[in-house]
């Protein structure tokens, strides 16, 4: 485990744990992330030359955020600077690393709806939604 930088701990006396924060927690449990990384990880690309590629789980976390929080690119980019409880979820450090940035999150997103991976992901997570109820 990563020891956490001060931009991650914080200060605050005070703390509740929101409803974002239980949601993201619950999806965290339920969501197959390694078997879903697993559909994406042939068609993601590797490092070489360029900027090295950002890890595939946090930006499938990432775009998971999108879906469930209606977030455009620009929006997903500032939510993740603003929101600590999604931070946590992408297991994004502020202290070590910046968010991705909202071209990084588009072509991702685009990588996505090329592939048939998002027929195969909603088909793999309506089974859990309806496990869930």
């Amino acid at each position: 485990m990563k020891q956490l930088t001060l931009a991650a701990v914080g200060f605050e006396r005070y703390a509740k744990t929101t409803r974002r924060a239980t949601f993201l927690a619950e999806m965290e449990r339920v969501v197959p992330w390694s078997a879903l990384c697993a559909l994406i990880e042939p068609f993601y690309p590797k490092p070489g030359n360029g900027r090295p590629p950002v890890g595939v789980e946090r930006m499938l976390r990432i775009y998971f955020l999108q879906q469930w929080f209606n977030l455009s690119d620009p929006a997903v980019e500032e939510a993740l600077y603003d929101s600590s409880a999604m931070r946590r979820f992408v297991d994004i450090d502020l202290g070590r690393e910046p968010v991705p940035d909202e071209t990084t999150v588009c072509r991702f997103r685009h990588l996505l709806e090329a592939t048939i991976w998002a027929s195969s992901c909603s088909t793999k997570c309506s089974g859990i939604w309806r496990r869930r109820d």
